[in-house]
Parts: structure tokens; sequence; C-alpha cells
């Protein structure tokens, strides 16, 4: 049901390994703007992408050898990655930047309906701007009510924290501290992460 609502470009909710997310499909853009105007957000914000796998990246972005070593150590799981962009990739979750973010989250069902899709799904939390992120399907309801056409139930989020989101387009630079460390990230990468 999930798959053919973000096919018809219906908004979706649904369970990470860290909080709730709302979802479109990413080259949707009627369905991207959508979900930019439920939870608030300017447009010129971009938003991170989930993928099935780490494989998914390479059609998408420049995978670096640093970015290979953060895949290949944290995904699936709670590290999202902004690389470079694949110049043939568009979406309007991207706010026009030639960056991506992309994370595999390690949650089997969002990841089965990601790959059902065939393309990435908005990994952004299920809430509004400025609000506490939903680590529950009530939650995720509660902020997001009937702006969307499903909210799937997996229970409590297992971290009930944010992802970490690295840059890693220039020298390795942490924009958000969430789920790893500091520390996690500099053994990784064999050095002190900014």
């Amino acid at each position: 049901m999930a798959v053919r609502l973000l096919h018809e470009g219906q908004l979706v909710c649904y369970p990470t390994d860290t909080v709730y997310g709302i979802g479109a499909a990413a080259t949707n853009e009627a369905a991207v703007r959508r979900l930019y105007a439920v939870k608030g957000r300017a447009l010129d914000k971009p938003v991170p992408l989930l993928i099935a796998d780490s494989g998914a990246a390479s059609w998408l972005a420049e995978v670096t050898p640093v970015a290979r070593t953060l895949m290949s150590r944290f995904w699936p799981g709670p590290l999202t990655i902004v690389m470079r962009k694949s110049p043939e990739f568009r979406s309007l979750a991207l706010a026009g930047r030639d960056s991506i973010a992309l994370r595999v989250p390690d949650h089997n069902l969002v990841r089965m309906i990601i790959r059902a899709l065939d393309e990435p799904v908005t990994g952004t939390s299920a809430n509004r701007a400025g609000a506490r992120a939903p680590v529950s399907a009530a939650e995720a309801a509660f902020q997001m009510g009937d702006m969307v056409s499903l909210v799937i139930d997996g229970g409590r989020a297992a971290r009930g924290e944010e992802s970490t989101v690295i840059d890693i387009t220039g020298a390795p630079k942490i924009l958000r501290e969430g789920a790893v460390s500091r520390a996690e990230l500099g053994a990784a990468l064999g050095k002190e992460v900014a």
C-alpha cells in the first residue's frame, strides 16, 4: 500500500532506526513540493534522501574513497552523508544544490519500500519545522494528521535520535551531530573531523 501511495504522489510516514520520517518519491516534484508545505519548510533547504543500499549511491552521487569508507562502516545506520550530486539526477528535494544527502536506514521495512518503489524517498523527520522529531507512529500521526495518506506503525524508533549528517564535498565536516559521534567518525576516517 505504501509503495502504491508513493507512486501516486502521496505522502507516507514511516519508521526508521532513528526517528519517524515523512516520505515522498524523490523525483515526484508535486509530492516533494507538498512535503515542504506540510512540514512548513522553506524550499531553499534541501531534504536528505533514503536509499535501499549503498549500491544505489553510485547513480545519485560521486562516491569517493571517503564516502566508501563511511558507507562500509556506518550503512545501514544513522549516518547521512552529503556528497557531490551526479549531474543526471534531479529532485526538488535538493533545493537546487549540486550536493545530495543520502542515508541507508537500518530498518528492513523502509528499505523494502524504497526497493519496491525503485527510487529514493525523502528522509526528513515527520514533524513540522522546529518541532520535535517523532519517535512513534502516534507522535507522527499527531503532528502530520490528515496531511499524509498513511502512517506506518513500526513501533518505537530504536534510537530516538536523528542521524548524524557529515558533508564530504570538501574536507569532512559534521553538519549535525546525532546518533553517530564525532569520535566514531574520526576513528573511521583516521583523522579528527571538524
